[in-house]
Order: structure tokens, then C-alpha cells, then sequence
């Protein structure tokens, strides 16, 4: 089975409205919801690219609009791929960026923690949810946790208390829900993580859980990155995998993939092959790269 994050980047919709159509008039407050189109059609056929070359059996996906916009994406640009069970659940963002799945396997059970304050109560805690997705997988369950915690845009430092805050709630329902049982069990921490390991990270919680192993630690130093920021030249790893201690256990040899071919070539380092029409600043698949890992459940 193929696992895979990807932050797709503004993965919105356009409507396309009729001649002398007014949605206010002519269909009150109901717009007719098959008359939109993916915003940025050239840039998301190359997300599309991106997304089948890595052709996952799960992916967590991150900045998507809204469940019409998966399912038109899933249909008219990933046709033939047999993603035929997707979940995403509007969350707090204002920009409607949210978590979403798109699985070839069925779903069971979600869970959503959108609803959850932060410690002072004035906020909601997960501005893009933290998605709990209970899969079948032939006969097993596989929980996966999708997130997409608080960027840095506005500076790591002065945004790392509410990153933190985020990403220690997430530590804490992974304990909650699995030390009783010693960590056992198929699960996985997905996502953009917004932050990347150093003595300053925000992410020390999950990472140094004794219930996730970070398998991304089994790629050399120099090849983790998954994103490019060229405001500072930095090539980070913002994207995450980290398993439950099973399934890390059961795929000791698996290393998580990192496809560039859709990143922009302003982004230098990578001198590989990319898809057609990726520009040097844009269209692009988007300004993160999918992270995928082939594993057995437990």
C-alpha cells in the first residue's frame, strides 16, 4: 500500500457564469453547482501529474476549497485512477483551505477536531482541522490524522506558539487514543507540518513521541526537503510521515519518496526530469512536494 501527503496549493474554484446570469436573481441563494471550473487549469494539470506519478492508494491532500472542488478535480484531471472514497470537512481557515483524502480504499470513520478550542478559549485551535480517517484496508483498520498546522508566513518565531499549540494537541490525542495499548496499532501522522526539525522546532511533540516514528530520518540530510522558499533560498522538509512504532517496525526497510518533477525551476537543486510546462516561478504542481512511503499493515 502506498501512502502519500501532498499540499496541492490553492486547489480553488472559478464559476463560470452563463450570459447575463445573475446568481443574486436568477437562482436566489442556489448556484447551480456543476458551473465551475478548477481555478488555475494549467498549474492543477500539473498537480494532476504530480498526483499520479506518485499514484498513492491513500493520499492526504492539504488546500483544498471544499468537497465539490475534490470531487470535480478527482473526476475530470485524475480520471482512471479509482479514488472513489474522498472525505474532507470544512474547517475554521478564512482562506477555506482545508484538509482532504482521496483513498482507493473505503472509509469507515471520521472524526473531525475542528470544533476544538485553543487554550485560552478565544480561538478555534485547528484553523484546517486535524482529519482522523479510520480506512479498511483488505480487513484491517488504518487510522491516518490528516493536518496542515499554522504556517510561518508572518515569521517562524512569531508564529511557533500557535503552530505549537496545534501540533501538541495532536501529540495528545495520539496518546490518548493509543497508549492504553502500548502504541499497537496501525496509524500515521500526516500532512504539512509548517515547520521543519531544529532546536527551535515546534514540532518536538510528535516527533519525539514514543508512539510515532518519524521514517522520514531514513532519507540523507541533503534529500528531505520537500519545499523551496525562495524569499530565503531554504530547501526544508515541511511535509511529515510518522508512523505508528508497528508499522515502522513492519517496514524497517521502507524510505519515503519525494517527487520533485513538478516543482518550478527556480527551485535549483533539483536537476531531474520535470513534467511539461512547469515554468520557473509558475505553473507549477504546486510549492510543496508530494512525500509517499509503500508500507504493509501490521
Amino acid at each position: 500500500m502506498r501512502l502519500a501527503s501532498f499540499n496541492v496549493e490553492n486547489l480553488f474554484a472559478r464559476y463560470n457564469f452563463r450570459k447575463n446570469f445573475d446568481p443574486q436573481t436568477s437562482d436566489g441563494f442556489s448556484i447551480n453547482n456543476l458551473a465551475f471550473s478548477i481555478n488555475n487549469e494549467t498549474a492543477k494539470q500539473i498537480t494532476a501529474k504530480a498526483i499520479k506519478e506518485v499514484d498513492a492508494d491513500i493520499l492526504a491532500l492539504q488546500e483544498v476549497d471544499n468537497l465539490k472542488v475534490l470531487d470535480k478535480f478527482v473526476s475530470e484531471y485524475l480520471g482512471g485512477m479509482k479514488y472513489q472514497h474522498k472525505m474532507l470537512i470544512d474547517a475554521n481557515d478564512p482562506r477555506n483551505i482545508d484538509v482532504a483524502l482521496i483513498s482507493r480504499y473505503p472509509i469507515k470513520h471520521v472524526t473531525t477536531h475542528r470544533a476544538e478550542r485553543n487554550h485560552n478559549h478565544t480561538a478555534s485551535l485547528f484553523s484546517r482541522d486535524c482529519l482522523e480517517v479510520l480506512l479498511d484496508v483488505d480487513g484491517k483498520d488504518f487510522v491516518v490524522y490528516i493536518n496542515h498546522f499554522k504556517s510561518m508566513m508572518g515569521g517562524r518565531d512569531n508564529t511557533h506558539n500557535r503552530r505549537k499549540e496545534q501540533v501538541d494537541r495532536v501529540a495528545e490525542i495520539i496518546t490518548e487514543q493509543w497508549k492504553h495499548n502500548n502504541f499497537s496499532g496501525n496509524y500515521a501522522v500526516l500532512g504539512d507540518f509548517n515547520d521543519y526539525i531544529d532546536h527551535h522546532s515546534s514540532l518536538t511533540s510528535l516527533i519525539q513521541h514514543s508512539g510515532l516514528v518519524d521514517v522520514g530520518q531514513r532519507i540523507p540530510d541533503d534529500e528531505r526537503w520537500t519545499h523551496y522558499w525562495a524569499g530565503g533560498n531554504e530547501y526544508r522538509q515541511l511535509d511529515f510521515i510518522l508512523l505508528s512504532p508497528d508499522l515502522a517496525n513492519q517496514n524497517n526497510h521502507a524510505v519515503p519518496q519525494i517527487m520533485r518533477k513538478g516543482m518550478p525551476f527556480r527551485a535549483e537543486r533539483y536537476e531531474g526530469e520535470r513534467f511539461d510546462f512547469v515554468g520557473h516561478d509558475n505553473p507549477k504542481a504546486s510549492d510543496h512536494c508530494p512525500i509517499y512511503i509503500d508500507i504493509d499493515l501490521a
